[in-house]
């Protein structure tokens, strides 16, 4: 099976997705991630105005098969929630790159970036 992997991201091992944009991150978690947990139920984020940092969880993601913590890709406040996915989780198996984005992160140091996977090199991991 193929996989989307956009290229203009950056990827954790551990399957989530960062876009930037004029010093804000915005976060989700791959088309991979969303085929191996199946149909997502439930979703679990932070407050906006709340601090997340590099390689920790930050949220759940809950399925029909499993429960999932959500790691950040960069450290930062995060500046906006994707609210819709609390009445329609499922937009993260639909559209995981787009309306079933995550968080929005302010982001302080775009250094942070330099240790995520290109998307040449996520495609290698989950090949």
């Amino acid at each position: 099976m193929s996989f989307t992997v956009p290229d203009d991201r950056r990827y954790l091992e551990s399957h989530e997705w960062v876009s930037t944009d004029d010093g804000s991150a915005r976060v989700g978690i791959t088309d991979f991630a969303q085929d191996e947990l199946g149909d997502v139920v439930f979703v679990e984020l932070p407050d906006e105005g709340d601090a997340v940092t590099a390689g920790e969880a930050f949220g759940v993601v809950e399925s029909i098969k499993a429960v999932s913590d959500i790691y950040a890709p960069v450290s930062g406040t995060v500046t906006a929630v994707n609210e819709a996915l609390f009445d329609e989780p499922e937009l993260v198996n639909e559209d995981p790159f787009g309306e079933g984005w995550m968080l929005t992160i302010d982001l302080p140091d775009e250094d942070d970036l330099d240790d995520l996977l290109s998307a040449e090199a996520y495609r290698d991991q989950i090949a």
